[in-house]
């Protein structure tokens, strides 16, 4: 069959079959799907006609989370900012965030593709420490954890 033969390239420039990528995709789909039936949150995403169609729209997060009011601050970027809030708060994230527990959302924005949400990380991880509480001052004063609004 002629689509079998179409083919992309991934991220390391390795050779994709579409076909296969298709497949992969419909597997991940099925793995959301069974994490949701475990209690685990399911990206926004999940369940859309179009695997291809998902994948373009969608958005990234950079998001700041910290330990308390002007405690730990700890930034970051994903593509499903529920699952990932989700897996902060339950320890499933190993690392600096779980070390220091800082698991309170205070902060985040919306970016259309993963270099603009990259290029802010990096940009505001070089931030001084004030320029981060004014920022976050600014959009959410009383430092309210913002997860139990996104998650609704």
């Amino acid at each position: 069959m002629w689509g079998e033969r179409i083919t992309t390239y991934d991220r390391k420039w390795k050779r994709v079959n579409i076909s296969e990528l298709l497949k992969k995709l419909q597997l991940k789909k099925y793995w959301i799907l069974a994490r949701h039936s475990r209690g685990e949150p399911a990206p926004a995403k999940a369940w859309g006609g179009n695997p291809e169609h998902d994948i373009m729209d969608k958005q990234f997060y950079v998001y700041i989370l910290a330990s308390k009011r002007n405690g730990t601050l700890y930034i970051a970027v994903t593509s499903d900012l529920i699952q990932r809030i989700w897996q902060h708060k339950n320890k499933m994230a190993k690392g600096f965030a779980q070390k220091y527990n800082v698991n309170k959302l205070v902060y985040y924005e919306v970016h259309l593709n993963a270099e603009s949400a990259i290029t802010k990380e990096k940009q505001m991880k070089k931030w001084q420490r004030a320029w981060k509480l004014q920022l976050i001052e600014e959009k959410n004063p009383d430092w309210k954890d913002l997860y139990d609004d996104i998650r609704l």
